[in-house]
């Protein structure tokens, strides 16, 4: 009878041990094999990067300590919060949608207009451009529908195939809810020119721009683009696609001069004095687009609490802010523990 009973557990034992082997297989080539998790930084760039102050060790830092290290015993007691069933996560009724028509955007002499698809997406017209900022326009936020929920909204103001010619595409970082691959890969033959954080050009070669499309630039720099001005700025967050490759790339935020508006686009992050500086290097601004979605006192130094968003807004001196990064997605949570260096 022991025999027996000692026999069962064994197999049990195996059983259980060769279905997580399996799993890990599966998730290993997933991971290796998806272009979801798009590309690294060669080597050489890394060699250029490590120039840098705000890099060393083979990471990009913020430039105030930002601790975002979680450890396993609070994950553990926040694991059955993330996976309950809470109705105040989603809204209980169909968003309203504002439909775009293709034609409208095409008209001339309409002045600076926002369109917003929810989240951080919008399209921006100034000065003639066609301007997309963090253009995640998939269903889910995650490399896999499987890991992630739904938009809330059964569809977009426009669909990708209906927008114009995009004359350039602003990245702010690489995570899976403001670089979206499959986005991406539907704009390509519409897009003239991309600007990303430093790094973020692997993702984007990896899944077929023209390198030549592609401009990095690092934190406070500046270019001119036909008239209109860009410059790159810092923010208090981070970066990573995979389990392996946090702080790989850069993280920021953008300041767009036109020749009568200035616009402010936030990306995400943390409060912090970068605000002021920005403020008082680009400012003042006529509207901002300032983080304010995902917040939770966990995790306050790398996204803001509202009343930190309404703080921000005054530092950089913005006559007009707009609270972003809501009203499209409940961001997947094993995501978010990975990324909070949780596994």
């Amino acid at each position: 009878m022991l025999k027996s009973s000692i026999k069962a557990i064994k197999r049990l034992l195996i059983v259980i041990f060769s279905i997580c082997l399996i799993f890990l297989i599966i998730g290993f080539l997933f991971v290796s094999l998806s272009p979801q998790f798009g590309s690294n930084p060669s080597f050489e760039q890394k060699a250029e990067f490590e120039k840098l102050e705000h890099y060393s060790n083979g990471e990009f830092q913020n430039l105030i300590e930002t601790n975002m290290d979680m450890d396993f015993g609070k994950a553990i007691k926040m694991l059955p919060e993330f996976f309950k069933n809470d109705p105040s996560r989603a809204p209980d009724f169909d968003i309203p949608i504002v439909k775009i028509d293709s034609v409208d955007l095409t008209l001339p002499n309409q002045g600076t207009r926002l369109i917003w698809f929810g989240h951080s997406a919008f399209l921006l017209q100034i000065d003639g451009k066609n301007i997309l900022l963090d253009p995640m326009l998939g269903e889910v936020p995650a490399p896999h529908p499987m890991l992630g929920k739904k938009r809330f909204s059964k569809e977009l103001p426009i669909e990708i195939e209906q927008l114009p010619s995009i004359d350039m595409i602003l990245f702010s970082h690489d995570h899976y809810d403001h670089l979206d691959y499959g986005s991406v890969q539907k704009l390509m033959g519409k897009t003239e020119a991309y600007y990303v954080p430093l790094g973020l050009g692997s993702h984007l070669k990896a899944w077929g721009i023209h390198p030549e499309k592609i401009h990095e630039m690092d934190w406070w720099d500046e270019l001119e683009v036909d008239g209109l001005k860009l410059a790159f700025a810092p923010s208090r967050h981070f970066s990573g696609r995979g389990l392996t490759n946090r702080f790989s790339t850069l993280w920021g935020s953008w300041v767009i001069h036109g020749k009568s508006d200035r616009i402010y686009f936030s990306g995400d992050g943390g409060y912090g004095p970068h605000f002021k500086d920005i403020g008082d290097r680009f400012g003042p601004f006529d509207f901002a687009m300032m983080e304010c979605g995902q917040y939770n006192e966990r995790w306050k130094e790398i996204h803001m609490m509202p009343e930190e968003t309404a703080q921000a807004g005054l530092d950089i001196q913005a006559k007009v802010i707009m609270p972003i990064h809501w009203a499209a997605f409940s961001l997947p949570c094993i995501l978010g523990l990975i990324q909070l260096n949780v596994f």
